[in-house]
């Protein structure tokens, strides 16, 4: 078998929309194309024997062992191997259920689609797959050590990639309100919310947090001082930086014992308490220098170690933290004890589990030689024996939640405390012998004030209450239901996706907000450009969804980022289908367009349940997208006598519809008219039919985003099919005794809608300089050439640049033959580049001519054009004749010529 790529998908895509985290994974079968598992000698028995936990996977016998059934029964290798890429992910303790698998047009090739928590591993899981079933094929086994290895490299991954307990608490606790998230690109940092409304956390440290209180916090001798200083009880304590100072400050804390701690450290590390001897002060100063360059000599406080945690200035959470311990059972050494412990499921590596693997270090040995004991003593039944001086987790303790038995005293001074550092989020380390009575009452002090603390000994006590610390934080930072989200407007279709999303953000910005949009020309935030390329894939929308100054994202959706990296977003306000028509089939396994119309159809499906799917009712295919969604219904018609839009109107939906020349929003027994078409600059003075249902379907989306008709009305006013708003569609240029326009129409449906207005242009002569991307079928070529011929007068057939793999001359052979069928005497030529197609059909355009070029660079036809001095950039209207409207919005050539 070959693996023959892997994408990884983020977000609600082809193969589901529930599940956003999908590997898809196109794999060869090869010499097993024709050969089920049964006819594979040995393969059942080494798999049960690789993988006996499969056992558990039902499949579609709908019953435990169903799975295992399949394969003894026989089926195919690609779907085998989703099983297993499950099952290795399951192993390694990421618990995944979703898979597909689904045979291509290609013959032997499958696309193997599985579910994954951590990316890497997900990709791993899928290459691991196919080697465990390639050896069992070729082998009959899979040796058990690279077994072993497959899943403890998954483990690997999982734990690089973690976000560590305290963020993925916070990030549970958003997903269960609501609230979107995503990684950031540096500084393990995460968003919560959307634009303008977002949110930023680094740890449990907000972008509210005071800088000025996280630099108090950490320099821990400050924070004692200005506590001091306010009456705060604190340890009587001094820094030193040099070893000659330690004895004159032992005196001056009153002796031991004492602490000897870190200036700035963090996590207990380098921190040794209880030292009762100089040999022990002269050791601890030593692992205290080993992580600060001054040390802080306190003096040793008698108690038990409490975190209290407050969050926006009240506590929320109260931990004892025990230290790493082992209790004897009379029979076992400290050693086999530890052994034993580090065993439980819930310790694991760093801050992974719930707690932390007892590791032993220099204190250790200087405890146990205190408590009388070595690493081969057998403590006594029930004796604690005690590992560590410092209570941290992540050096093996342990936490017992004691938030209801906490004073209200101390609850006022931690409160206080926290109030005098300026932190939003803060971790108070008290030591008292009893933290239900007040501090002053049991000699308790206020050890430390940590910036952004630790979660997970809230959340996963050892015992007692987990406590919801994080929703806490969820209630800081979007107090009273405040919005973390922007609307999301996102436009897809096989044409006129641009011109659309465009438009809608032009609409949008009546409003007076900041509006940020991606296109196939670029990412734009307001007025300005901020990256220029084909962006309307899932990274461009993340930009628009990362500004802090965008209130609005209208995003163009294409087929390509949807199939490669899923939407990017797992929902939208408003999901606009323009149309289905046959484009890009034949690449990326989308070989029918009724797979095509189930690949946009996921725009529509990926709307919230109160949002809109605003979808074309003059195509059935999106038309029949109504039901795969649970949004409302939004449709947009040419027909004002369409029976689905009256039914739908009747049961009070809302529509767009063009009637009587103008574009209307009809609800009800209301008819809002927006404005004439011939009004409507884009629409080409109402002659571009197509132009008229993509203002409909942005008038529409904007109408249920409720952006009133007063505000959609200049917005269609003012917006014009130019270079400056929209490249490359419907760009008319006035070169004194000729005329030429640029479109990037690139398939039958564009050709078909661009013919509908270049047929009403009846003076001169009706020239084409067209051609299409060479990674279109055949057939598309031909159809390509059909329609140009009832189109154009005289054909320049061209080639793209780029061929895409194509051989060169091939595509043109192809458009040619279509002409040729049609109108077997069409006038045409061949000129394969484009600069020179372009050149001669502006230099053979007789007076009153049009000549439409349709590129593979849009400006570089522009700027052909422009060489030869354009008098003006057209918008064709009709502001001095009166037009009477067909039902199809197509003005009579007379007064098209009139205009033009």
């Amino acid at each position: 078998m070959r693996i023959l790529k892997i994408q990884t998908l983020r977000g609600p895509n082809y193969w589901s929309i529930r599940r956003h985290k999908l590997i898809v994974m196109r794999l060869d079968l090869e010499n097993l194309v024709e050969t089920p598992s049964n006819e594979i000698a040995g393969f059942y028995e080494g798999l049960v024997e690789a993988l006996p936990s499969l056992e558990g996977h039902y499949c579609s016998p709908g019953c435990r062992g169903g799975f295992l059934m399949r394969v003894r029964e026989g089926t195919m290798m690609g779907h085998i191997v989703e099983h297993v890429a499950l099952e290795l992910q399951e192993l390694a303790g990421m618990h995944v259920g979703f898979g597909r698998t689904r045979e291509t047009a290609t013959p032997g090739v499958y696309q193997v689609v599985i579910e994954y928590i951590n990316e890497e591993a997900g990709r791993y899981a899928g290459r691991a797959a196919v080697r465990l079933c390639q050896s069992i094929v070729d082998r009959g086994r899979y040796p058990k050590a690279e077994l072993e290895q497959d899943i403890q490299d998954l483990k690997d991954f999982s734990r690089e990639a973690s976000l560590g307990p305290s963020t993925e608490a916070i990030i549970k606790e958003a997903e269960k309100r609501g609230i979107p998230w995503m990684p950031l690109a540096a500084r393990f940092l995460i968003q919560l919310g959307y634009g303008v409304n977002q949110k930023r956390m680094q740890a449990t440290m907000t972008d509210n947090t005071g800088i000025l209180g996280v630099e108090l916090a950490c320099d821990k001798e400050a924070t004692k001082r200005i506590l001091a200083a306010n009456g705060v009880p604190v340890p009587r304590g001094t820094v030193i930086n040099f070893l000659d100072d330690l004895e004159e400050s032992i005196e001056y804390v009153g002796g031991y014992p004492i602490v000897i701690k870190p200036l700035d450290g963090n996590h207990g590390r380098g921190i040794t308490i209880d030292i009762r001897s100089w040999d022990e002060a002269e050791a601890a100063y030593e692992a205290a220098r080993q992580v600060s360059r001054s040390i802080i000599v306190e003096r040793y406080y008698v108690g038990r170690d409490h975190r209290v945690l407050v969050v926006d200035g009240k506590v929320v959470a109260v931990a004892e933290r025990v230290p790493a311990h082992v209790i004897g059972n009379g029979r076992s050494s400290i050693a086999e004890l530890i052994t034993e412990t580090n065993q439980d499921p819930n310790r694991g590596e760093g801050h992974d589990n719930v707690l932390t693997k007892i590791e032993l270090d220099r204190t250790s040995y200087q405890l146990l030689e205190r408590q009388g004991y070595t690493l081969n003593s057998v403590p006594p039944k029930g004796t604690i024996c005690y590992l560590r001086a410092t209570a941290n987790l992540s050096t093996g303790g342990s936490a017992v939640d004691r938030t209801d038995e906490i004073h209200p005293e101390n609850v006022w001074l931690a409160q206080r405390v926290v109030r005098i550092i300026g932190l939003d989020i803060a971790g108070l380390d008290i030591v008292t012998t009893d933290i239900s009575r007040p501090l002053r009452d049991v000699d308790g002090v206020i050890v430390e004030v940590n910036a952004a603390p630790g979660f997970r000994m809230h959340v996963a006590p050892s015992q007692g209450i987990p406590r919801n610390v994080a929703g806490a934080v969820m209630d800081m930072l979007f107090p009273n239901e405040k919005p973390s989200r922007i609307p999301i407007l996102t436009v897809t279709g096989t044409n006129g996706k641009t011109t659309t999303t465009r438009l809608l953000a032009h609409i949008y910005r009546q409003t007076k907000k900041v509006v940020g949009y991606t296109t196939t020309d670029g990412t734009y935030i307001g007025d300005y450009l901020v990256e220029a390329g084909d962006n309307t894939g899932p990274q461009s929308a993340h930009v628009i969804l990362q500004d802090p100054t965008v209130e609005v994202a209208v995003l163009e959706s294409a087929r390509g980022g949807i199939l490669r990296s899923g939407l990017g977003f797992e929902s939208a306000n408003v999901g606009v289908v323009l149309n289905v028509a046959a484009d890009h089939l034949g690449i990326g396994d989308i070989d029918t367009i009724e797979q095509l119309a189930n690949l946009k159809s996921v725009v529509a499906e990926a709307v919230f349940p109160d949002g809109y799917a605003v979808l074309n009712a003059d195509d059935h295919r999106v038309a029949a997208m109504s039901e795969k969604t649970k949004a409302n219904i939004a449709y947009f018609t040419m027909n004002p006598d369409s029976d689905l839009v009256r039914k739908h109107i009747q049961k009070g939906g809302v529509a767009a519809v063009y009637e009587n020349g103008y574009l209307s929003i009809v609800k009800g027994d209301w008819t809002h008219r927006i404005e004439r078409a011939e009004n409507i600059p884009l629409t080409m003075g109402g002659k571009a039919p197509f132009m008229i249902a993509n203002a409909l379907a942005a008038s529409l989306a904007a109408f249920v985003q409720n952006v009133t008709i007063e505000q959609i009305r200049p917005g269609l006013r003012t917006f014009r099919a130019s270079v400056s708003q929209t490249p490359g569609r419907m760009n008319l240029f006035n070169l004194g005794k000729y005329h030429a326009l640029v479109d990037y129409a690139h398939n039958p449906a564009s050709y078909e809608a661009l013919g509908s207005f270049v047929r009403n242009w009846t003076t001169g002569q009706r020239i084409g300089v067209i051609g299409g991307p060479g990674d279109r079928r055949d057939e598309d070529f031909v159809t390509l050439g059909k329609l140009s011929a009832d189109i154009f007068d005289y054909i320049l057939v061209k080639e793209d640049d780029d061929t895409r793999g194509r051989l060169r001359g091939s595509a043109s052979d192809l458009i040619i033959q279509g002409i040729t069928q049609v109108k077997p005497n069409s006038r045409f030529e061949s000129i394969l580049d484009e600069t020179q197609a372009i050149n001669k059909a502006l230099d053979m355009a007789p007076d009153g001519s049009l000549v439409v070029i349709l590129p593979e660079s849009v400006n570089r036809a522009i700027k052909l054009i422009k060489v030869r001095g354009v008098q003006e950039e057209i918008q064709p209207q009709n502001s001095t004749t009166t037009i009477n409207d067909s039902q199809n919005g197509v003005a009579p050539s007379s007064v098209v010529n009139t205009l033009l």
